[in-house]
């Protein structure tokens, strides 16, 4: 059960600022922060070289239809 973003607005957020300065103090939130964005850019980083080490396979070529009666109407027929 997955709740939509909608549901939170300004007031929410604030309050739970407010409630995660009163758990972690004010010195720690910096800390957590600085960790959280250090974990994301790591989890970006390994996403990237994940996606570079397999590599979306390439689209197929367009075969040329026509190449077979180009050939053989470029060919001279043999006269005898």
């Amino acid at each position: 059960m997955s709740l939509p973003l909608a549901v939170f607005n300004e007031t929410h957020l604030i309050l739970l600022l407010i409630i995660l300065l009163l758990l972690f103090g004010g010195k720690k939130l910096p800390e957590l922060a600085r960790g959280l964005g250090e974990a994301m850019r790591e989890f970006k980083k390994a996403s990237r070289d994940i996606s570079d080490d397999h590599p979306a396979p390439a689209a197929k070529p367009e075969t040329p239809t026509s190449t077979a009666s180009t050939t053989t109407n470029n060919q001279q027929p043999k006269s005898s």
